[in-house]
């Protein structure tokens, strides 16, 4: 399994995978610099979810899931992939975990220098959010990338959906809603948003993920072109 994840994280990333979760800790460099230099104002807690941690790592999750199907058409080798005893699909769900392992890695790594530097914030209930939103836009990315037929073409797509999430992350379908955002609500219109969100979300994950190998196996309409 070990050596399945590491060749899988070889294929997507190149053989310095392990410098990719470190990436987003630029932009937290980036946000200290701001702060010292007093040209952002102090961090509330709220932002931590999304602006400090969730973004950041979305924009690793939109190259990774680019990369996961469609970086091999790009690269003349995803006929390749179809020949694997039980299916290209396997091939594509090593790539995804080696994928979501990285971007955990990442998410750990800024919630914590976040934690410690910027402000505090409910842990738990954060990372997950930001979990969530990464998670979903690495699934996009890799569903546009096979809609088009470019990694490119699906990287864009994705980065332009994320960009209109940013004006519509206070609404409970958004993959990066944050709790910390909503005003008078008692705790159990609280569960049931957090219900709704947490559900809808992991589902329309499932559902984008079946949808993009459904159309990826179709190898005559992949490669035709």
């Amino acid at each position: 399994m070990i050596t399945v994840l590491r060749t899988s994280a070889v294929l997507l990333a190149g053989r310095r995978y392990w410098l990719l979760p470190f990436l987003p800790l630029v932009w937290l460099g980036i946000q200290a610099v701001m702060l010292l230099a007093g040209m952002r104002p102090s961090v509330e807690p709220v932002a931590a979810q999304n602006s400090l941690i969730g973004v950041p790592v979305a924009v690793l999750a939109i190259f990774l899931g680019g990369r996961a199907i469609t970086g091999e058409l790009d690269q003349n080798s995803l006929e390749i992939a179809y020949t694997v005893p039980g299916g290209a699909h396997r091939v594509w769900l090593g790539k995804l975990a080696a994928a979501i392992l990285m971007l955990l890695t990442s998410l750990v790594l800024l919630a914590a220098v976040t934690y410690a530097f910027f402000t505090d914030f409910p842990v738990l209930s954060s990372l997950y959010g930001a979990t969530q939103g990464v998670v979903f836009y690495l699934a996009a990315a890799m569903g546009f990338g096979t809609l088009f037929r470019s990694e490119v073409a699906g990287s864009l797509a994705t980065v332009g959906l994320l960009g209109l999430n940013s004006l519509l992350s206070a609404l409970r379908i958004s993959p990066f809603w944050n709790p910390l955002t909503v005003e008078e609500a008692d705790a159990a219109q609280m569960l049931a948003l957090n219900v709704q969100n947490r559900v809808g979300v992991a589902l329309a994950i499932a559902a984008i993920v079946a949808l993009t190998f459904t159309r990826a196996e179709r190898r005559e309409k992949m490669l035709s072109g």
